[in-house]
């Protein structure tokens, strides 16, 4: 019997008789290196691995590109299969498919030192989506571009029935639309308070008592050929911090964003990847039971009660020379004013502000214990006076942190509240940033419009 060449070896062990595999030809070599076992890998992996898949690679090799560009101006192929670890045919190779995609654009020349001059990449800035967030008494719209900086912004009133609010929305758009004649547009990305499927593209429950159950992705898609994407304000918020904040939040392991404004509404975000939970209510710490003690007894309240924008205004008005809010004023707004008073010195502003604060860190507490969190954001009025509100929040976070040199990393927003703006229009280019599954919200659109027509009726 004679040897098997090492080519026959290979086929043999890939297109054995029984594993049902498709055949696999010698252009994968090229892209993963070497030729693994298959047959004896699937056999002892477990049911629930996923298999790595050729195009599951290429698309994370795309992401990681787009990802190098979103956050540097302009980089050469060079700088990019460096900073990626890719080799140069593969960086090639993929970078020509991006510029076929009209995802990125050659800008010029660099300096030469030598050699031909290399031509610089950056992310086509044509390609734009626009973000909505709609807010209980207003509603913001934002034209942003691949790398998160808003191009062109606008709000009008929220009316109060949700119907109307969303059909003020389709007017908008459909309005800017025709101003801007925009040749292209990637997607609106709407986001909102409350309980939001983005799954389905609904609002389960808002902050309102009659906005529940509004189909937000149905109404929009009637009235505009655009596709949407729905979510969470908070978790727009939390992933735009994430992709457009600072370098250091994207090494956090288990990163939390708290937003504060009528309430409290946090994500988690693990890895980089926003948890929904099977409800798509995970990070609903505002719930959280507390204690709020006064001169006279202790009574079970929740987090969300003790440190919402309208909690810090009506502690502030409780102290002697408080200033009056100007009728009409909005109480987020108020509550901005409180923190920059705070900051100013008013001591009536500090009182309000640094009892806020605390409650807000033991809260913050629970949350680190619970979730071993190495990185805590917060967005909110409290986030405006930070050299104020810090040590107050670090003061109650666990020492164990401290004592393991493993300190938790605490910080404000970097958007200083465009984050959820932001983030809704960020939503529509998830499909081609995403190493892996896109968000929800994008997922699931994109296997809508893969059904049939007969299903989607």
């Amino acid at each position: 019997m004679q040897p098997r060449s090492r080519n026959s070896y290979k086929r043999a062990t890939i297109l054995s008789p029984g594993n049902n595999l498709p055949k696999i030809t010698r252009k994968l070599t090229g892209e993963f290196r070497r030729v693994w076992y298959v047959e004896k890998v699937l056999k002892r992996a477990p049911a629930s691995r996923p298999v790595l898949r050729l195009g599951n690679v290429r698309r994370a090799n795309r992401a990681v590109i787009l990802q190098l560009l979103r956050h540097d101006d302009e980089l050469s192929r060079a700088d990019i299969a460096r900073l990626s670890g890719l080799s140069e045919p593969a960086t090639s190779r993929i970078i020509g498919g991006l510029i076929r995609d009209g995802l990125i654009i050659e800008t010029g020349d660099e300096k030469p030192t030598g050699g031909r001059p290399g031509r610089r990449l950056q992310l086509n800035p044509r390609r734009v989506a626009l973000g909505v967030q709609v807010d209980n008494t207003e509603t913001r719209f934002a034209l942003t571009n691949m790398r998160g900086a808003i191009m062109e912004g606008w709000s009008v009133p929220t009316p109060e029935v949700a119907v109307e609010a969303i059909e003020v929305v389709a007017q908008e758009i459909a309005h800017h639309r025709r101003r801007r004649s925009l040749e292209r547009i990637d997607g609106i990305g709407l986001c909102m308070r409350g309980i939001v499927d983005s799954r389905a593209g609904v609002l389960v429950q808002g902050n309102r008592a009659d906005w529940s159950r509004v189909e937000v992705r149905r109404l929009l898609e009637e009235r505009l050929a655009e596709p949407i994407y729905v979510d969470n304000d908070v978790r727009a918020a939390a992933h735009a911090e994430y992709s457009f904040g600072p370098a250091e939040l994207r090494q956090a392991h288990c990163l939390i964003f708290v937003g504060i404004s009528h309430g409290l509404g946090a994500t988690i975000l693990l890895d980089g990847r926003i948890h929904y939970g099977p409800r798509m209510a995970a990070g609903e710490f505002g719930q959280m039971t507390m204690l709020a003690s006064n001169s006279h007894s202790e009574q079970a309240t929740t987090l969300e009660q003790l440190v919402s924008d309208e909690t810090l205004c009506r502690r502030y008005s409780q102290q002697p020379d408080a200033r009056e809010r100007q009728p009409g004023e909005d109480v987020s707004g108020f509550a901005q004013h409180i923190a920059q008073w705070a900051v100013a010195g008013e001591q009536a502003a500090l009182t309000a502000l640094e009892e806020t604060a605390r409650h807000l860190g033991t809260g913050i507490a629970n949350m680190v214990w619970g979730l071993d969190a190495d990185a805590v954001v917060i967005d909110g009025a409290l986030a405006r006076a930070w050299p104020i509100t810090a040590p107050l929040l670090r003061e109650r976070l666990p020492d164990v942190y401290q004592a393991s040199g493993l300190p938790v990393l605490l910080r404000p927003s970097a958007l200083a509240g465009d984050g959820a703006v932001i983030g809704a229009a960020s939503m529509p280019f998830s499909t081609v940033f995403a190493s892996s599954d896109p968000l929800p919200a994008v997922r699931a659109y994109t296997a809508q419009k893969k059904r049939p027509e007969h299903e989607l009726a």
